[in-house]
């Protein structure tokens, strides 16, 4: 082989007859491959396990072990398997083409041997090989990458619920103080008054500590803990009409499977809808949309509670929230609302990378 020029393709030639591997050798080297020969199946099993070439030219004939059982061997070890094997046969021969490609084989050439077919052949079975190496690495950088993108995501959210942490605490804690501060005051000269500030006092420490503890919980797991997004959903409607006697209408449509990441995020907005509802809404009936699509998701959440100003709660009661997961998926969030009228949240999420998780 010309060292000048990078190898073509490792071969390896097995055939118990020395005119063929010559004659074989001599072809494909001068054509720029790299090429190995060996004379029986037992070396050549040795061989590619040392050494495990790009494709193996194949003779049907041999003493010991035939072409079928090589080929067999090789397709049932999983280092092996993949490597393509072109049977060779002499026209005078009994070839059983049903049972060459049965035992493994994607190709055969004939002797005497035809150069051009020989080339075409072998370039040909290359060709795929080197296809299908770089399929399975576009698809391993596919799945690093959306791994790392799942990474990512989750370390958005816990700062996020961190943040939602730091910020409801403190909302909690100013309201706290208000109360203990009220309830010194009042003391001395009214200490029934006082000890009614400071059950409310207590019962503030009590829904902070409990707010902080679910928050906790949620950056510590998967929200969806291997759930189907639908079964998720159907189990904060069931809490939500435990807790507050309101039973959701619910249409869902998931039929077109988004990724992990939209779900997630899905689910997020339901969940802090929900709350937000329960906790301030004081609505008597409910309406959650969503509907997966090929180009993505389109998710509603109506109540008809006592609604309140957008631009003063914007940023308050978990909307900031919403607001930053929509955006870090390159999606739109509407929140529709006026005091008195209730509340209409639609988000618009688009597919991202990973269709289907």
């Amino acid at each position: 082989m010309n060292s000048a020029h990078p190898s073509k393709g490792d071969i390896l030639i097995v055939d118990d007859t020395p005119d063929n591997l010559r004659l074989l050798s001599a072809m494909l080297d001068k054509q720029g491959y790299e090429v190995r020969s060996v004379t029986n199946g037992s070396t050549a099993l040795m061989g590619v396990r040392a050494q495990p070439p790009d494709l193996i030219l194949l003779d049907i004939n041999m003493p010991g072990m035939n072409g079928y059982e090589v080929c067999q061997h090789l397709k049932t070890n999983p280092d092996t398997q993949e490597i393509p094997v072109i049977f060779i046969s002499a026209l005078n021969e009994v070839f059983d083409k049903v049972k060459a490609f049965s035992a493994g084989g994607v190709d055969y050439i004939t002797k005497p041997f035809q150069v051009e077919e020989v080339l075409v052949r072998v370039e040909n079975q290359l060709t795929v090989r080197r296809l299908q190496v770089q399929l399975l690495q576009a698809l391993e950088q596919e799945r690093a990458l959306n791994q790392r993108i799942e990474e990512l995501a989750m370390l958005e959210e816990r700062n996020r619920i961190a943040r939602d942490i730091h910020d409801s605490l403190g909302h909690a804690l100013v309201a706290l103080n208000i109360q203990m501060e009220t309830a010194l005051a009042l003391w001395k000269n009214d200490p029934e008054q006082a000890y009614t500030f400071l059950v409310e006092a207590k019962q503030l420490g009590s829904e902070a500590l409990q707010a902080v503890r679910q928050s906790v919980s949620e950056i510590r797991s998967d929200p969806l803990q291997g759930q189907l997004l639908e079964s998720a959903i159907a189990a904060l409607v069931r809490e939500f009409h435990q807790t507050t006697g309101i039973l959701p209408e619910c249409q869902i449509d998931l039929s077109h499977p988004l990724s992990n990441q939209i779900d997630t995020v899905a689910y997020r907005i339901v969940q802090e809808g929900l709350t937000n509802i329960c906790k301030h809404a004081e609505a008597t009936t409910v309406r959650i949309e969503l509907q997966t699509t090929p180009s993505g998701l389109l998710l509603v959440l109506q109540d008809n509670g006592k609604g309140f100003r957008v631009d003063e709660r914007y940023t308050g009661f978990g909307l900031q929230g919403m607001r930053e997961r929509i955006a870090g998926l390159g999606g739109e969030l509407k929140i529709v609302s006026e005091p008195g009228a209730g509340c209409c949240i639609t988000a618009k999420i688009p597919r991202l990378l990973g269709k289907i998780r």
